[in-house]
């Protein structure tokens, strides 16, 4: 096995654990018969170039179900509510507040 075998299978098995379980045996077989075919495979930086545009054809990401953090506006100060602030900066506050966003 030479040094490029070796790094084109490490890479295969790198890209391959990103990928649906069900979708890694068919990346293999596509990645390994790609670079059969290409004659320009001579090092790590080669193979990448030619493996990674097939994986985006195999990669289908995972739906984003993490909840986002969005800013909460909060009620005024009674200071401002009775007017008794003239005179003072107000700071505004910042407040965050946990949203759950599905995206389809």
């Amino acid at each position: 096995m030479s040094e490029t075998d070796a790094d084109a299978e490490d890479l295969i098995s790198h890209l391959c654990s990103g990928l649906a379980p069900d979708d890694r045996e068919d990346f293999r077989r596509a990645a390994e018969s790609a670079l059969a075919a290409s004659p320009q495979c001579w090092g790590p930086g080669s193979i990448y170039r030619t493996l990674v545009p097939l994986w985006r054809e195999y990669f289908k990401p995972r739906p984003d179900e993490h909840p986002t953090w969005v800013p909460v506006r909060r009620r005024s100060s009674k200071l401002i509510e009775h007017g008794q602030d003239k005179g003072r900066r107000r700071r505004p506050a910042a407040g965050l507040q946990v949203v759950s966003v599905n995206r389809a």
